[in-house]
């Protein structure tokens, strides 16, 4: 088996070099845009894990803290991606696992994340990694 290793928070600079995978979740993401929004998410502070098979960053997921009323301190997973042709060894689990660490150092009570309606797979996945499904994400386009 091979050995991935994981780093837990990217530089600014890895994090532009990801585009490529975001784009694999996001195919509408403008690298523009992306580059636009990485500064912006970074102020709050947004974080990014990385997983690496030597040099090359095969999957990602950006992952915050914070609170809220209804949970307390939590960490939310954002845009978990593994490049296509690594998905199905283990990489998911690595992500999942590496990230309850962060959360359970920086005290947080629980985990979250999205996913799509659409992406089936993922849900079966997160369900089998003790996740819940909750409740619904409503979105509202402005000044589309």
């Amino acid at each position: 088996m091979v050995d991935f290793l994981v780093q837990t928070e990217l530089s600014y600079d890895q994090m532009l070099e990801q585009f490529h995978l975001l784009k694999q979740l996001n195919p509408n993401l403008k690298e523009a845009n992306f580059k636009t929004m990485v500064a912006e998410m970074l102020q709050y502070p947004y974080k990014m894990l990385g997983v690496f098979e030597g040099e090359k960053c095969i999957a990602i997921s950006g992952y915050w803290i914070m609170t809220k009323f209804y949970c307390g301190r939590y960490l939310e997973m954002d845009n978990v991606v593994v490049d296509e042709k690594y998905r199905s060894k283990g990489i998911g689990k690595l992500i999942c696992d590496e990230l309850e660490k962060i959360a359970l150092k920086e005290n947080c009570r629980v985990m979250m994340l999205d996913a799509y309606i659409s992406n089936e797979s993922a849900q079966v996945f997160y369900e089998r990694e003790g996740f819940e499904k909750k409740g619904y994400h409503f979105l509202k386009r402005l000044n589309s």
